[in-house]
């Protein structure tokens, strides 16, 4: 692969074009904005690099499908998506975010470690493969989808709607990271959500303070349902909640005991003192990658303005999200969640739910896996930190395990890449680096399922 590393570095100013390209190019899903444009630029894109492209339309926006070597039997896909989260607080950007201005070697715009900077890495690591080999050894598909940030709305209609397009033997999912101490992380998995929000109605207006007297307040009554749902030593108290929790295998133990987790850096990057629950070590780690959640994500009600309004509120609400593990499953956590409710005398709280999405898991063996392994060794001269599950929830189970397709992240973010934040950012050595590791694991995953299909050959002429 030393001739094909040396081309992505004579043309990485090249590459850096087409990334700084794409991220001046607004694609607010949040907000219908720029969504049009973008995805006729990734479609172009593909065009442009001699793949066939598409865009599919869906109830919402469109994924924009491509396809390269389709004579090849043995299919990698890649998912990403083309939309950003909105810019805002715009004043605390150093950089306008969508100028996609380098400062410091590193690329500072909103999109570009999420997601812009590795659909990008992806593409280039196409785009050279072919340069210098002719053709690439596997069939490659990209699904590009618009609707990432807020929720997948419409993917698993257009999975339902695309299964022929979806289907492969192995698919690098959308993110990925390198840790506080600069070493990549691999990534097998994600949790599951459950997003709901739960409302309680008083009167039917708002009301002078006073009346709190002999009017029920709807406020306390939804401070009351929450904390019949966690004790303060985080245990979920929904009956059944636990039930499906997947128990931890003897491999699962000893994948975290060797996954570093830099806890010094974390506290001080977010300016803590501690865990919660004072957790360390093997604890902590167990508690972020393999146990749910129950979190409370926003509380609205009343009069929170400046000043003083003595107020009786006629509604409160909050929004609250479980993040679920293997094998629990969303829409039977609503219904857990429902008759907990119920049964501690808050039936008239109305529930709505959002997301509902399964929890997604990839065997740490198999070949998409050996491919991401060995050539993060080469490429970045040291193995990857395996974390078998992000504590992060995104579609996929819907595009991947739900169809029986193995999946791995590996990506082009940092430790400081501040997604969903002013001043995101990705290194450029790191975008270098991603599309050196995309087209190893493009040369490499072909001849992992190979040698899978002969060993599988050999022990059934054994048997």
């Amino acid at each position: 692969m030393k001739d094909v590393y040396e081309y992505i570095e004579r043309n990485k100013d090249r590459y850096i074009g087409w990334l700084q390209d794409l991220c001046r190019q607004p694609s607010v899903a949040a907000q219908n904005r720029g969504m049009k444009e973008a995805a006729g630029m990734v479609e172009q894109l593909l065009r442009q690099l001699g793949g066939t492209a598409e865009q599919i339309p869906t109830s919402g926006f469109p994924v924009v499908y491509g396809e390269f070597q389709n004579d090849k039997e043995t299919a990698l896909s890649f998912y990403n998506h083309y939309d950003v989260q909105p810019e805002d607080p715009i004043e605390l950007w150093t950089s306008p975010p969508f100028a996609a201005e380098i400062v410091n070697g590193r690329i500072i715009a909103r999109g570009v470690a999420d997601n812009k900077g590795n659909l990008i890495v992806r593409l280039a690591a196409v785009d050279a493969y072919k340069a210098v080999k002719g053709e690439l050894p596997v069939k490659i598909k990209f699904l590009v989808e618009g609707e990432e940030e807020i929720g997948s709305l419409h993917l698993r209609e257009f999975v339902d709607q695309n299964r022929d397009k979806v289907q492969a033997d192995g698919c690098i999912w959308e993110f990925g990271y390198k840790g506080a101490d600069g070493r990549l992380q691999a990534c097998f998995g994600v949790k599951g959500m459950c997003f709901v929000e739960l409302v309680c109605r008083g009167a039917n207006t708002d009301m002078h303070s006073s009346n709190a007297a002999i009017i029920e307040n709807p406020a306390w009554r939804l401070i009351w349902a929450l904390n019949t749902l966690k004790t303060p030593d985080e245990r979920i108290r929904i009956k059944g909640f636990y039930d499906k929790v997947a128990p931890l295998s003897v491999a699962d133990r000893e994948v975290l005991n060797e996954m570093d987790y830099d806890e010094e850096s974390t506290l001080k990057k977010f300016g803590l003192d501690s865990f919660l629950l004072n957790l360390k070590g093997l604890p902590l780690k167990e508690k972020l990658i393999y146990q749910p959640t129950c979190t409370i994500c926003g509380f609205q009600t009343g009069y929170t303005g400046e000043g003083k309004k003595t107020v009786l509120p006629s509604e409160a609400r909050v929004k609250i999200d479980f993040r679920l593990v293997p094998d629990q499953e969303p829409h039977e956590i609503y219904r857990l969640l429902r008759e907990h409710l119920d049964d501690h005398g808050f039936s008239d709280i109305e529930l709505i739910p959002y997301t509902m999405t399964n929890p997604a898991r990839t065997s740490l063996e198999g070949p998409l896996a050996r491919a991401v392994v060995k050539t993060a060794k080469e490429v970045y001269g040291c193995g990857p930190i395996i974390k078998p599950m992000s504590a992060a929830t995104g579609p996929m189970y819907i595009l991947c395990q739900g169809l029986g397709i193995p999946s791995v992240s590996a990506g082009v973010g940092n430790f400081t890449s501040n997604n969903h934040a002013p001043n995101e950012n990705i290194l450029v050595t790191d975008f270098i680096q991603g599309i050196q590791h995309i087209a190893a694991i493009i040369d490499q995953f072909p001849r992992e399922m190979m040698a899978e299909a002969n060993a599988e050959n050999r022990e059934g002429s054994l048997t």
